[in-house]
């Protein structure tokens, strides 16, 4: 009888550590599948955006801007504040191949400076909205209720108002300066992002694996950064794309208006708005920081298109 429970007992043990071994087996299996998963994901939007080609040229004046910008001291040719009175207004030539301006500054060293100008302003701009939006549309669609109802009236407010009308407010209520301009722009440019956020968790809370970590007792915080950020990453990246080329914009009409970037600093939009008095007789002079402004925001806007396209799973085939 005792030999007979033994053998009862060790079946009993060889069963549950065979049990055991499937559902870690199973456990591993799943985890290696939502890996590969992912990498298919991002490795199918590559693919498919290498295939736009405009998207891809629009790839590379992007990263030939951002070089600019960060070895702006090494490319420029001259200090970009230095005066020389002698120099004053010169045309395009082969000592200053942009020209000169009123106080004799040399005019492509100045439009590489305000190339990081506009960068930074866009980049630092979107970090702000990004993070206001993301966690505004996160909070208002997982918690729902009076949460996504108070986010929501914020929503409309902000939108309501004409944005440079806006800007020119807040700027005006700050003050001028390059920080004030990241945060005031920050805080105006987040409506769009939590509106998306907003509609991806609604529909990504309606899932049966956020329902199930929701009924096992997962704290809302990590439930938000490690389920549903991943999952908004290629929504941010999009709005943040689309969204610098406008903060580019917005910078150059608050400096042309005397609200954004102050002299001497170099910036496309104050160079734009100290060229009026002289835009007949040197016409370089604001058109060349207006092209700037063109290739600058036309390469973020059509990239943040074909981005758009590589990343929505309903543009594929």
């Amino acid at each position: 009888m005792a030999l007979f429970s033994s053998d009862k007992n060790d079946r009993r043990t060889q069963e549950a550590e065979r049990v055991a071994t499937e559902a870690t087996a199973a456990i591993a299996a799943e985890k290696a599948a939502g890996k590969k998963r992912a990498q298919s994901y991002w490795a199918v939007s590559w693919n498919i955006f290498k295939k736009n080609k405009l998207g891809m040229v629009c790839l590379v004046v992007v990263a030939l801007l951002v070089l600019v910008a960060i070895f702006a001291p090494l490319l420029a040719p001259y200090d970009p504040d230095a005066q020389e009175l002698t120099n004053m207004l010169k045309a395009p030539s082969a000592a200053h191949l942009f020209g000169t301006d009123e106080y004799g500054r040399d005019l492509l060293s100045r439009v590489i400076y305000g190339c990081r100008i506009s960068l930074s302003v866009g980049v630092a701009s979107q970090a702000i909205a990004l993070l206001i939006g993301f966690f505004a549309g996160v909070c208002a669609g997982y918690f729902g209720g009076k949460v996504d109802s108070a986010i929501s009236f914020a929503i409309q407010v902000f939108s309501s108002f004409p944005f440079l009308l806006f800007a020119i407010v807040v700027m005006f209520a700050m003050g001028p300066g390059l920080v004030n301009l990241y945060v005031a722009l920050g805080l105006l440019g987040w409506t769009s992002t939590a509106r998306l956020v907003r509609g991806d968790v609604m529909r990504l809370k309606g899932s049966e694996y956020i329902q199930s970590c929701i009924l096992s007792g997962g704290k809302p915080m990590r439930i938000i950064l490690k389920h549903l950020l991943p999952n908004c990453i290629s929504t941010l990246i999009v709005v943040s794309t689309l969204g610098i080329p406008s903060a580019i914009l917005s910078e150059a009409s608050l400096s042309f208006l005397g609200l954004g970037v102050q002299p001497p600093m170099s910036s496309w939009g104050q160079m734009i708005s100290a060229s009026q008095p002289y835009i007949q007789t040197c016409t370089y002079y604001s058109v060349i920081p207006g092209i700037a402004i063109i290739i600058t925001v036309m390469a973020f806007n059509l990239l943040g298109d074909a981005l758009r396209d590589a990343l929505d799973p309903k543009m594929r085939s």
